[in-house]
C-alpha cells in the first residue's frame, strides 16, 4: 500500500491536472452560456429554450439519440443473448464479426453511402429507379448509420450483464412453470438491466452529440451540426455556448442515471451463484440460423464501410449509375500517402494522438495507483473524475478549449509573450488543445486498463520490495508497471487509435489547414470535386486496417476485461 503522504501528493498532481484540462474547460462552457455583459443569468438558456431553431436542433437530437438506442438494442439483445447462452461451431467468430463496426466511426462510413444510396448510386443501379435517399431520408440514414456502428457497446455491455445473472433465479422461475420468452421478458431482462442501461446510456450520448454523421450526410437541423454552423459567431453570440450547456446537462444527467443505477444494483443485490449454466448446445438447423443471423447484422453493418472501399479504389467518375465501380485503381491509396494534404494531416495526427498517449499513460497510471494502493478517503471521486469524460462529449470539450483559449489569448502574458501565445492561442497553434483534449477524452480507456491490471496483480509483491528498500519510483518501473505492462500497452493502443480517429474536437478545434488531422482533413477532401471524395475514401481504408489491428490487439492483450472499457 502507498503512504497517505505519497498517495495524497499523487492524487493532488492528478487532480490539478484534471482540473486544468477538464474541469477548467468546461467552467468555460458554463461561464460562456450563464455570463452576459459581466453578470450570470439564466436569460441566454431562455433565448435558446425559446427558439424554434434551436428547440427543433435538440428535437431532432434527442429523435437520433433514442432511435439509435432504441435501434441498438433492437440488434444487440438476441445476438448477446445467443453469443452467452448458446453454443454452436464458430460462435466465437462471429462473436467477433459483429464487433467489426467499431473500426470505424459513423462519420466514415457517411462518405461510402454517397456511392450506395445517392441518385445515382448502387441502390438505384440495382433497382432501376433514380430516388434521391439520402436527400429525402436524411434523419433516417443518420439513424440507421449510427444504429449500426453503435451496437456493438450495446452488444458488449449486454453480454456481460447477461453473464451476471445469477442462473438460479432463472432456474427457480423455471421450477415454477416460467420459462422461454416470459422468463425472459420478467426475470432475465430485469437482472441484466442495469449494465443494458449503462451501455445504453453509452449509445445515447454518442448519437446524440454525434457531429460527423449528420454533417456528412447534410443534416443541418441538429444541435451538434448548429453548433458547429455557429462557430463563425461565437466570439460575439452567447448562445452556442448555451446550446452547447443544454447538450451537456443531458448527456451528464443519463450518464449520472446510468452511474447510479449500476451502484445502486451492485450493492443490493445478493452474490451470484458459484456455478453457472452452462451453454445449450445447437447443431444443425439452428446452429446455421444463429450464424446466418450474426452475419447478416455483419454484412448490413458493413455496408458503408464497404462503400469506403470500393469508392478508394474506383476510379474518377467511374462509379456512376452503376452497382460496382466500372473502373478501378490503387492510386488513390498511394495518393493518400502522397497528397500534401494527406501527409500533413497524418503527420499531425500522430503527434497528437502521441502526445495524448503520454500524458494519459503517466496519469492514468497515477490515479489508478491512488484507487488501488492507497487508504485514501477521496480515492473514489478521483476514479469517478477520471471517468467522467465518459459523460461529457468531444463536442462540449471542444467548444470548452475553444472559449479556453479565446481567455487565454486576451490576457496580457499571452499577448506579449510569443511562446505563450503560440501554445494557447488556437488561432496560431491548436496542438496543445487537440492533445489535451484526445488526452481527456479517451483518458478512462488508460486509467481503467491500468485499475483491472493493478486489481489482479498481488501488491504484496510492491511491498515486498519495499521492505527491502527498494525506492518507490524503481518499484513501479521494474515491478508494478511490468506486471501489469499487457493492460497499459491495451488503454495506449485504443487511446491512441481513437485519438487519431477522434471527430467532434478535430473539426472544432483544427482551424488552420496546416494544422488539420486526419478526420478534418476526410472531411475537407469529400467536400472537393473529382478526386476528394477518393483519397478521403482512400485515407478512411487506411484508418480501418490501423483502428482494426489495434483493436484487435487491445482485445488480446486484455482479454475478457477489454468489454469493461466502454461502460459506465
Amino acid at each position: 500500500m502507498m503512504q497517505t503522504g505519497k498517495a495524497t501528493a499523487v492524487a493532488a498532481t492528478a487532480t490539478a491536472f484534471l482540473v486544468a484540462l477538464f474541469v477548467l474547460p468546461l467552467a468555460m462552457v458554463a461561464r460562456g452560456g450563464l455570463m452576459d455583459d459581466g453578470r450570470w443569468t439564466l436569460a441566454i438558456l431562455r433565448r435558446v429554450l425559446a427558439s424554434p431553431v434551436y428547440t427543433e436542433g435538440l428535437r431532432t437530437s434527442l429523435l437520433i439519440a433514442a432511435a439509435t438506442t432504441l435501434g441498438a438494442a433492437v440488434v444487440a439483445l438476441p445476438l448477446a443473448w445467443i453469443a452467452t447462452r448458446r453454443e454452436f461451431r464458430g460462435r466465437e467468430t462471429v462473436s467477433a464479426l459483429v464487433l467489426l463496426p467499431m473500426l470505424m466511426p459513423p462519420f466514415v462510413g457517411a462518405i461510402g453511402l454517397e456511392h450506395l444510396l445517392g441518385r445515382y448510386g448502387a441502390l438505384n443501379a440495382l433497382l432501376g429507379t433514380s430516388v434521391d435517399w439520402l436527400g429525402q431520408y436524411r434523419l433516417a440514414g443518420v439513424i440507421a448509420l449510427e444504429t449500426l456502428s453503435l451496437y456493438p457497446i450495446l452488444f458488449l455491455n449486454a453480454s456481460a450483464a447477461l453473464a451476471n445473472v445469477d442462473p438460479a433465479l432463472e432456474e427457480a422461475a423455471a421450477t415454477l412453470g416460467v420459462r422461454g420468452v416470459r422468463r425472459f421478458l420478467r426475470i432475465t431482462l430485469p437482472l441484466m438491466f442495469p449494465g443494458l442501461f449503462a451501455g445504453a446510456a453509452i449509445v445515447f450520448i454518442w448519437s446524440f452529440t454525434e457531429l460527423g454523421t449528420p454533417l456528412m450526410l447534410g443534416l443541418a437541423r441538429c444541435a451538434p451540426v448548429q453548433v458547429y454552423d455557429s462557430l463563425k459567431d461565437v466570439a460575439d453570440n452567447p448562445e452556442p455556448y448555451a446550446l452547447v450547456l443544454v447538450m451537456w446537462a443531458i448527456c451528464l444527467t443519463l450518464y449520472s442515471a446510468a452511474r447510479w443505477t449500476v451502484r445502486h444494483y451492485l450493492r443490493s443485490m445478493p452474490s451470484k451463484g458459484l456455478t453457472a449454466a452452462p451453454p445449450v448446445r445447437w447443431t444443425g438447423a439452428r446452429a446455421g440460423g444463429a450464424i446466418a443471423l450474426f452475419g447478416t447484422v455483419a454484412l448490413f453493418a458493413a455496408l458503408p464501410h464497404l462503400g469506403v472501399v470500393l469508392t478508394s479504389f474506383a476510379k474518377t467518375g467511374a462509379w456512376y449509375q452503376s452497382i460496382v465501380p466500372t473502373g478501378w485503381t490503387l492510386s488513390h491509396l498511394r495518393e493518400a500517402w502522397a497528397h500534401e494534404l494527406t501527409l500533413i494531416s497524418i503527420r499531425n495526427s500522430l503527434v497528437y494522438a502521441g502526445g495524448a498517449v503520454a500524458l494519459d499513460l503517466v496519469l492514468g497510471l497515477a490515479i489508478a495507483l491512488v484507487v488501488t494502493r492507497s487508504r485514501l478517503r477521496w480515492r473514489g471521486t478521483l476514479d469517478a473524475l477520471a471517468t467522467l469524460p465518459l459523460a461529457v462529449p468531444g463536442l462540449v470539450m471542444a467548444f470548452g478549449f475553444l472559449a479556453l483559449s479565446a481567455r487565454l489569448s486576451h490576457t496580457t502574458w499571452v499577448r506579449e509573450s510569443a511562446w505563450a501565445a503560440h501554445l494557447f492561442d488556437i488561432r496560431i497553434q491548436p496542438a496543445f488543445f487537440l492533445t489535451a483534449a484526445y488526452a481527456i477524452r479517451r483518458l478512462p480507456f488508460m486509467s481503467r486498463a491500468a485499475i483491472a491490471g493493478l486489481q489482479q496483480t498481488p501488491h504484496e509483491l510492491e511491498e515486498a520490495a519495499a521492505t527491502l528498500g527498494t525506492p518507490p519510483l524503481m518499484t513501479l518501473r521494474r515491478i508494478s508497471v511490468p506486471l501489469i505492462g499487457r493492460h497499459l500497452m491495451a488503454g495506449a493502443l485504443l487511446t491512441f487509435a481513437f485519438s487519431v480517429l477522434e471527430v467532434s474536437d478535430s473539426l472544432l478545434l483544427a482551424q488552420r489547414m496546416d494544422f488539420y488531422p486526419i478526420t478534418k482533413t476526410m472531411y475537407e477532401l469529400f467536400s472537393f470535386i473529382g478526386v476528394g471524395p477518393h483519397l478521403a475514401a482512400a485515407l478512411g481504408v487506411w484508418a480501418i486496417l490501423f483502428l482494426g489491428f489495434t483493436l484487435m490487439g487491445a482485445s488480446r492483450l486484455m482479454g475478457r476485461r477489454f468489454g469493461t472499457l466502454f461502460r459506465v
